[in-house]
């Protein structure tokens, strides 16, 4: 039996794309058939207003008149995962070095998709954290809207502060 009001189990596939300005997306469900509609209101009660292009997702769904529609988000995995460094950055750090640094509660402050970067501020601190797009994509994410909620792990990059890894708002949470 489901452990959701939904009368469905959890199934797992692929963002096809998603637009976060359309509201809507698709996935590709791992076992086949037909596209899978994914709302913006669906993965903002998941606590993300964006996914990348590719991203391994876990979620219900319910048949409508319409077609199949993704009704609950369960999980979504960064398409990579894992922080990076952007090449620019004279500290290159190694995976197990940035898999160190401690999850940090953040908001957005601004992000522009089409100039590639955006800062957040992390709670409990007044300076500005430079968040690129590449991190961005790489950590799952499609595109950020100002005041939601995030989790960065953070490094000192030559210009200030700077995001290696984005990860849902909820990662401040996990053991």
């Amino acid at each position: 039996m489901p452990d959701s009001e939904y009368d469905s189990e959890i199934q797992t596939g692929r963002v096809k794309w998603f637009d976060p300005v359309k509201g809507f997306g698709f996935i590709v469900a791992d076992e086949g058939g037909p596209d899978v509609l994914l709302h913006a209101n669906v993965l903002r009660n998941y606590g993300q207003s964006s996914v990348a292009d590719g991203t391994p997702i876990s979620f219900r769904v319910q048949a409508t008149q319409r077609g199949l529609q993704a009704v609950e988000v369960v999980k979504i995995e960064a398409a990579i995962g894992m922080p990076i460094t952007l090449s620019e950055e004279e500290n290159q750090l190694t995976t197990e070095q940035l898999l160190q640094l401690p999850i940090a509660p953040a908001r957005v402050k601004w992000f522009d998709k089409v100039k590639g970067f955006g800062f957040a501020n992390v709670y409990g601190s007044s300076d500005d954290v430079f968040v690129h797009i590449e991190v961005l994509n790489h950590s799952g994410f499609a595109d950020l809207q100002a005041g939601e909620a995030i989790c960065l792990r953070v490094t000192d990059g030559k210009r200030g502060k700077m995001a290696v890894q984005v990860l849902a708002w909820d990662a401040a949470l996990a053991p």
